[in-house]
């Protein structure tokens, strides 16, 4: 298996696609104005305290208060109080990135109860963000400050050693726990990272170092800094692609742009220089995602149409809850047994659902509608296999077995913005709705309103401001609509057009004074 690195640098956007035997696996889009934001700390200051809910506020500088759940308060944070000169607090356990994962037994909700108690308004608080914000939220934070490195996690005031769940040779996970326990110094915990398999102490060493180093300089600024104050900047989206997704296993990195070429083969030099080689910068005219064949499949990843190989589709709409996925057979019918098809479909899809969870990075609940299936067997042979495929997921995953209605449960963990949301706006016209109003019923409403106007009203005309392309429908309509509407009320209609005004929307302005009585008679 080939697989590539493809970068493609523009003046507005830096865009990061990994791909295996040309096919696109995963796909990353950095901004300048809008930086990825997890493993940022920041100096903030507590705002609200909640114990109905289970959380606090606390204002980091940002539009929104960030969000801190109490299960994200962890037995770190009374040291890192006192180092702020502060007060205390209590809780936590960390996965391989150093974020918290707690379970909600009776011990941790007395804990988180006691938590609430030392949480004070107007308190200064060292916190890391480890969730973008989505919509209206802020960004949810944590108590619990982890640096991340190239092979390890820091974790200060910890006494905690752990190896990565996904390297699961014993002897390999011994070797590294030995070396953990040899390098760490005193009031510091380690966690070894995946990448970290195989590899000699001297670098797990060096990696340790350079964040020792950054933390005695959150340290240091910490103390000086007045709250709200971001402390530290974690990598860009690009750089920490090339951290964590930088293996042996990747063939080549080709980059077109040669500012971003110098910052990352610097970048790899400094954490794994054999791997610098692999490094190419990409110096042909053509565009970089044209030559690799990306740019043709990004189109179908921004659809809410994608093809199965068999002839088959899947439906992907995002709604303010979850995402729905709906699986549909298309054409084909290889088979005359409809069980048969069905399978195959299901099949295709739940390879191609795990893939596209992937590279549109949809977090939350997702729920998959798929193809009924009456066998018990084949249901579970499409559980399999969707175990089987996220098993490549980096991101947390939990689902349940198909039901009898043919749906399929997911929750996948949302760290940041997917990419529909990174790239696209809502539509100013239809307000993200997905349709606008017809063109009857927006006479419809016309009409309703100028029938209220004329039984409350003693002016004999209105202008009415609509939107270029509602204009056209209006004032060149096939009855004379304009003029029914002035001989059935005897009243004088100015239609003007105004792009300020929504498409399927009025706006009614007075005559005589020139005042907006949309309101007045709806």
């Amino acid at each position: 298996m080939i697989k590539e690195i493809i970068i493609n640098s523009s003046s507005d956007q830096t865009r990061v696609a990994i791909t295996e035997d040309g096919k696109l696996v995963d796909f990353f889009v950095d901004y300048p104005e809008n930086r990825r934001m997890v493993g940022n700390i920041y100096l903030g200051k507590i705002t609200r305290v909640l114990p109905g809910i289970r959380a606090a506020f606390v204002d980091i500088g940002m539009k929104h208060d960030a969000f801190l759940h109490f299960s994200d308060i962890g037995d770190r944070t009374k040291q890192l109080q006192e180092m702020l000169e502060e007060d205390d607090f209590d809780d936590e356990e960390s996965d391989e990135n150093g974020n918290s994962d707690n379970n909600s037994n009776e011990e941790d909700i007395f804990n988180q109860v006691s938590v609430s108690k030392n949480l004070k308004k107007g308190q200064n608080l060292l916190v890391q963000i480890t969730k973008e914000p989505v919509a209206n939220k802020g960004v949810r934070v944590t108590s619990s400050i982890s640096l991340a490195g190239r092979f390890c996690v820091l974790l200060p005031y910890d006494h905690k050693i752990g190896i990565s769940r996904k390297i699961t040779d014993f002897k390999e996970r011994k070797r590294l726990k030995q070396i953990a326990r040899g390098i760490i110094p005193p009031k510091y915990g380690l966690i070894i990272r995946t990448v970290a398999k195989d590899q000699p102490e001297d670098l797990l060493k060096d990696d340790l170092n350079q964040l020792l180093r950054i933390w005695n300089r959150i340290q240091s600024s910490a103390k000086t800094e007045e709250p709200p104050a971001l402390i530290h900047q974690d990598l860009s989206t690009t750089e920490s692609v090339i951290r964590d997704l930088l293996t042996p296993d990747v063939s080549k990195v080709f980059i077109d742009s040669k500012k971003s070429y110098k910052q990352i083969k610097q970048l790899v030099q400094d954490f794994q220089p054999e791997l610098s080689d692999k490094i190419e910068l990409y110096k042909s005219p053509i565009s970089i995602f044209d030559t690799f064949k990306i740019e043709e499949q990004t189109k179908i990843l921004f659809g809410r149409k994608v093809p199965l190989p068999s002839g088959g589709y899947l439906i992907i709409e995002h709604t303010e809850a979850m995402v729905v996925i709906d699986v549909n057979t298309g054409r084909y019918a290889k088979n005359t047994e409809q069980e048969l098809n069905s399978l195959k479909t299901d099949l295709e899809a739940a390879r191609e659902i795990a893939r596209q969870l992937r590279l549109r990075d949809i977090g939350g609940i997702i729920v998959v509608d798929f193809i009924d299936l009456e066998d018990e067997k084949n249901k579970k042979k499409v559980y399999d296999e969707l175990k089987k495929e996220f098993k490549k997921d980096r991101a947390k995953i939990s689902f349940l077995p198909m039901s009898d209605f043919g749906l399929v449960e997911i929750t996948r963990q949302r760290v940041r913005h997917n990419i529909m949301q990174a790239i696209k706006d809502v539509c100013p016209v239809c307000d993200g709705a997905g349709y606008v109003t017809k063109g009857t019923h927006l006479n419809y409403d016309i009409e309703n309103w100028l029938k209220k106007f004329r039984q409350n009203s003693r002016e004999f005309s209105v202008i009415i401001k609509c939107h270029p392309s509602d204009y056209q429908r209006i004032k060149f309509s096939k009855f004379g609509y304009l003029t029914k509407l002035q001989l059935k009320y005897l009243m004088r209609i100015i239609l003007e057009r105004d792009e300020s005004v929504p498409f399927g929307q009025v706006r009614f302005i007075s005559k005589k004074t020139g005042e907006d009585i949309t309101n007045f008679y709806k």
